[in-house]
C-alpha cells in the first residue's frame, strides 16, 4: 500500500510505502500545485485513559470481552491506534472483575491485543475528600494495600501499566516505590497531599501527574499547593485533559508553558456516556452522571464538578495547538509519541522499520482535527485512504 501524504512535523508531501505491518520506505515529493489539497499523515493516537465508550463502561459488573471489542473498534474512528482501558475507584470484586476481563479480551482476541497497550488503574487509593476525588466514590476511596494492588495486577494478568493514586496516607512512599520497582508507572492524582508528601512520592518514583488541574478543590490556598507542587516539577509529566471543557485555555497555555510539551501528554478520560443525549443518568460506574445541553459530564446538581468526559483524544490534538500555541509536530507527540514512551512502547516516528500505526487526517483552521483514515499495523480499520 502506498501513502501519499504531508508529514506532520515536516508539512512537506511524501510517499509512504506499507508491507507487512510497518513503514517499508518514505520517499519526500517535490511540491505541487496538489499540495494543500493533501492529507495529513501523523502517527496515531495513544490514549492513556479511557473509561468506555457508545455506552459501555470498563467499570461495569456486566463488562464482557464483546464489550471490550466494541469500544476498541470505537476508538479506530478517532484515530486511536493504542490504548489503556481505564478502571476507576470501586470495591475490589468489581476492580478485579473488570480488570480480568480486558485481560480475558486480549488473549481471545487479536483486534483488542493490538489496540490495548495495557490498563490504567485510576484509584482506588485515591484522596476521600470533596475536590479533589472528583466523581470518584467516597465509600470505596481508600489508602494503598500492597496486597490488594497484587491481587489486582494478578486478575489483569499483569496488564496494569498505569497506576493513579494519591500520596496522602501513612506510608505512601514505601508503596509507591514498590509499585514502581514492579515497572508499573506510578501517577499522582485526585490528590489532597502536602507539598513534602509530594516531593516523598516523587523520591520514591512517581513519574506522572493524572490530568493535572482537574480532581482538585475549587479553592486552594494560594501557595504551596498541590498544583503548583507538580507543576514545577520537573520528575512529573503532565496528562491534561484538553478538551476544552476540562481547563480553560489560559491554564492549558500556562501549564504548557510550564512543563514545555516534552513534559506533558495529552488524554482524553472519555468515558461509556460520552454522546448520551442530556439527561440524568442513575446507574453509571460513578453513580449519577447529568450530561448537560453542551455534551459536559457532570456530577447532578451543578456544573462544575465534571465526571469525566466527552469528547476523544483527536480533539485536544486541534485544542492544545490553538490554546497554548504549540505546532501540530508538537501536539501530535504530546497525544501519540510521548504517550507511547511513557508506557514503554516503541514509539511511531514516521520512520522506515516503524509500526504502521497510521492516522490521515484534515485540520482545519478553526476547526477540530478530522480524521480520515487509521490503520492499525498496516491495516487500514476506519475510512480510507484517499
Amino acid at each position: 500500500m502506498d501513502i501519499l501524504a504531508r508529514h506532520f512535523a515536516t508539512a512537506r508531501p511524501v510517499r509512504l510505502r506499507i508491507e507487512n505491518s510497518r513503514i517499508a520506505a518514505l520517499e519526500g515529493l517535490p511540491a505541487t500545485a496538489q499540495e494543500p489539497h493533501l492529507p495529513w499523515v501523523a502517527p496515531g493516537l495513544v490514549d492513556l485513559q479511557v473509561n468506555g465508550l457508545g455506552g459501555h463502561e470498563f467499570n461495569d459488573p456486566q463488562l464482557t470481552s464483546e464489550h471490550v471489542l466494541q469500544i476498541s473498534r470505537q476508538l479506530d474512528r478517532d484515530g486511536v491506534t493504542k490504548y489503556l482501558p481505564t478502571a476507576t475507584t470501586h470495591s475490589f470484586e468489581l476492580l478485579a472483575h473488570s480488570l480480568a476481563t480486558v485481560a480475558e479480551a486480549c488473549r481471545q482476541s487479536d483486534e483488542v491485543a493490538d489496540r490495548v497497550a495495557g490498563i490504567h488503574l485510576e484509584g482506588p487509593y485515591l484522596s476521600v475528600e470533596d475536590g479533589p476525588r472528583g466523581a470518584h466514590p467516597r465509600q470505596h476511596c481508600r489508602p494503598p494495600d500492597w496486597d490488594e494492588f497484587q491481587q489486582l495486577q494478578q486478575a489483569a494478568q499483569g496488564r496494569i501499566r498505569i497506576l493513579t493514586m494519591s500520596p496522602e496516607y501513612e506510608g505512601s512512599a514505601e508503596f509507591v516505590r514498590r509499585v514502581a520497582d514492579t515497572g508499573v508507572l506510578v501517577a499522582i492524582g485526585h490528590t489532597a497531599a502536602a507539598s513534602d508528601q509530594i516531593q516523598a512520592a516523587v523520591d520514591a518514583g512517581a513519574r506522572m501527574s493524572t490530568h493535572l488541574g482537574n480532581g482538585a478543590h475549587g479553592q486552594i490556598r494560594r501557595h504551596p499547593n498541590y498544583i503548583w507542587d507538580q507543576l514545577a516539577e520537573d520528575r512529573l509529566v503532565a496528562s491534561l485533559i484538553v478538551d476544552g471543557h476540562h481547563l480553560p485555555a489560559a491554564v492549558v497555555k500556562s501549564f504548557v508553558r510550564a512543563k514545555t510539551p516534552q513534559r506533558c501528554v495529552l488524554v482524553s478520560d472519555i468515558t461509556g456516556m460520552a454522546g448520551m443525549p442530556p439527561g440524568l443518568y442513575q446507574q453509571t460506574s460513578l453513580g449519577a452522571v447529568e450530561v448537560l445541553d453542551d455534551g459536559r459530564l457532570v456530577i447532578p446538581g451543578q456544573r462544575q464538578l465534571l465526571a469525566g468526559a466527552s469528547l476523544p483524544l483527536s480533539v485536544g490534538v486541534g485544542n492544545v495547538m490553538r490554546m497554548a500555541g504549540v505546532s501540530l509536530e508538537a501536539a501530535i507527540a504530546m497525544a501519540s509519541q510521548r504517550p507511547a514512551e511513557l508506557i514503554g512502547l516503541p514509539p511511531v516516528r514516521l520512520q522506515v522499520g516503524d509500526l504502521a500505526d497510521l492516522l490521515l487526517f484534515e485540520l482545519p483552521a478553526d476547526g477540530p482535527l478530522q480524521v480520515l483514515a487509521t490503520l492499525n499495523a498496516g491495516q487500514v480499520v476506519f475510512g480510507q485512504v484517499p
